[in-house]
């Protein structure tokens, strides 16, 4: 292969996969250019606490600092053995809510079993909470005004929402805006109800006059309910639960799930996979999301965008 030819760049998507890591690049370009005009008033300090050594969760921790850096934003790293204390964390949590150079604060979940993680993560400053999780910033996102009220809300530019949103939930959001898909009026069926994604995306899909329904586990009859939606968000952590016969023609999908699955002909022994049969499903879909690489990229872009947005409101621009 001649140099010139190994320079060009991958081939394009097929038009009905949504590439997050296209998505996430586009926004990752912006965030660079919005720290580059901020500069000289403010840096963006993001501050990732890391407890343990979980090769999952130091490999997260790794692509947070290289995306920090690669946009212009200040990142600090503290990393604890298992061994540490609940008060040690909320000590630390209490010196970086004070911290005028750090912006947002993320505590890297999972925590050890001895540590009680609600009590450290309500711990954040809300103002800092840029993973979204705070009970304050949960709260915000329900008690919002749809329509009218004194405080007007643009959903339709997360970034200008005053308070933090949970970045996966967030990124679901962006990847729908992104490739062109009407949500308002739209029957949309989120599978999973967890605070994490399922909760927080139904009421973004709500702000957006999406008609929402939540299967669970214990929704009677979950196929029939997915075969109704426009668009299907699956968040249940069940590899290749969703297949096609679950998706009416022409649906969107967004498949935040990532499962492990044994995988004896590649060099890991294991292959991530979303919670819908991608293979099965594809052809059936207007839009699709990857995975790997449909939600995932989105979730750090969040993140970062959070944390500028924290500056800029720090900095009062």
């Amino acid at each position: 292969m001649s140099a010139a030819a190994s320079t060009e760049s991958p081939p394009p998507p097929p038009a009905n996969i949504i590439s997050g890591k296209l998505i996430s690049a586009a926004i990752r370009g912006e965030i660079k250019a919005d720290c580059a005009s901020i500069a000289s008033t403010v840096v963006p300090g993001l501050a990732v606490i890391l407890v343990g050594a979980r090769p999952d969760s130091m490999a997260y921790v790794r692509m947070k600092k290289k995306a920090c850096a690669e946009c212009g934003i200040d990142s600090f790293g503290y990393d604890y053995p298992e061994t540490v204390t609940q008060q040690e964390l909320m000590d630390k949590i209490a010196e970086l809510n004070a911290d005028p150079k750090v912006h947002g604060i993320l505590v890297q979940l999972p925590l050890p079993d001895n540590i009680i993680e609600n009590e450290v993560t309500s711990a954040v400053d809300p103002a800092k909470d840029v993973d979204g999780l705070h009970p304050v910033n949960c709260a915000k996102l329900v008690t919002a005004q749809t329509h009218g009220g004194s405080v007007k809300m643009n959903w339709k530019d997360l970034s200008s929402i005053p308070f933090h949103i949970a970045c996966t939930p967030q990124g679901c959001i962006e990847l729908l805006d992104r490739s062109g898909v009407d949500i308002e009026g739209k029957r949309a069926v989120i599978i999973g109800r967890s605070n994490l994604v399922g909760m927080p995306v139904s009421l973004l899909l709500n702000h957006r006059n999406a008609t929402i329904t939540i299967v669970h586990s214990r929704t009677k009859d979950a196929q029939s309910v997915v075969k109704e939606a426009d668009i299907v968000v699956a968040a249940v952590g069940r590899a290749h639960m969703v297949k096609a016969d679950w998706l009416k023609e022409g649906a969107v999908v967004i498949d935040v799930g990532i499962n492990s699955v044994d995988a004896p002909d590649t060099k890991k022994g294991y292959r991530l996979v979303g919670d819908v049969d991608f293979k099965e499903c594809e052809g059936k879909c207007s839009k699709i999301t990857p995975v790997p690489g449909g939600v995932g990229p989105m979730t750090i872009a969040m993140l970062l965008r959070n944390t500028v947005n924290s500056a800029k409101r720090a900095a009062g621009i």
